[in-house]
């Protein structure tokens, strides 16, 4: 239960690059906390100054969070409110700050989000790849060998993916993608989104990372890299869908075990049905 005597901890997201992005509404919340939270002080400084706005600014990343949190609860307990913000898009997303608002929510004060820009959002928006169905996989890791181990525990995600990466290493996060995931595999590389030199490069994984190679300005700026899933094998979805009705067969009715059996694993209901003895219409 959120607790009526203290202060809210404001979520606040703030522009990935074109400063006119930052809503009214956030305007208004980083207008009237008494202490905005940032992952790098000097970075906010500069947004608050561009917009004539004053705050009390703290540092709050990934090295001293945990040491920050005890003050800023202590702000919320006397009644005053906090912002938290992140360098530039929405705090918590390959950002610092979940253990902040776990801390306050766990002491009962209100946590409310004030939505805007978002790099992985903004990349899908314009990637022309599904997104009805997508993982966000943020960073991956910075030595070659873990980075290629993530990606081959990607290979068969059926879910669109979402990666972000500095400009250090996109060339060769797309080599090791486009050999790991498949040169072939649809992807689109959403650079510098929303700023001056905004660029949006879709293609085959291999193409992507024949351009990047090639062209030096596309390894300048923030990247975000989306990736088609990887095309679903029908029959080996069946197979399972099929082994895991078996072992409920035992425990519940043939009906249900079809249905939890296609819930878990994706496979075709009405196709599971047909396998049951003396099978049922399935209604789908």
């Amino acid at each position: 239960m959120t607790r009526g005597d203290g202060g809210t901890l404001w979520i606040v997201a703030t522009p990935i690059g074109n400063l006119g992005d930052l809503s009214p509404r956030a305007l208004d919340v980083l207008r009237g906390v008494a202490v905005i939270a940032a992952e790098d002080t000097r970075y906010t400084a500069q947004l608050l100054a561009h917009f004539g706005l004053r705050a009390e600014l703290v540092s709050c990343h990934d090295h001293n969070e945990a040491e920050q949190i005890p003050s800023l609860l202590g702000r919320l307990e006397s009644g005053k409110d906090v912002a938290l913000v992140s360098d530039a898009g929405t705090p918590l997303l390959s950002d610092p700050g979940y253990r902040l608002v776990q801390a306050a929510r766990t002491a009962g004060y209100a946590v409310r989000p004030v939505p805007g820009p978002c790099a992985a959002i903004a990349a899908l928006s314009v990637a022309g790849i599904a997104c009805d169905r997508f993982a966000f996989e943020g960073f991956l890791p910075q030595r070659a060998g873990a980075r290629v181990s993530a990606l081959e525990g990607l290979r068969s995600e059926t879910r669109t993916l979402v990666f972000y990466e500095s400009r250090h290493r996109i060339d060769a996060m797309l080599a090791d993608a486009a050999r790991v995931l498949g040169g072939d595999r649809r992807a689109a590389l959403a650079r510098e989104l929303t700023k001056l030199h905004e660029t949006v490069l879709d293609g085959s994984l291999q193409e992507l990372a024949d351009r990047v190679a090639q062209d030096p300005e596309q390894r300048l700026g923030e990247c975000v890299v989306v990736v088609a899933g990887a095309v679903a094998d029908t029959d080996a979805v069946l197979r399972e869908g099929r082994r895991v009705m078996q072992l409920l067969l035992p425990e519940v009715a043939p009906s249900r075990a079809a249905r939890l059996a296609a819930d878990i694993t994706g496979a075709s209901r009405r196709e599971l049905y047909g396998f049951l003895p003396n099978a049922e219409p399935s209604g789908d």
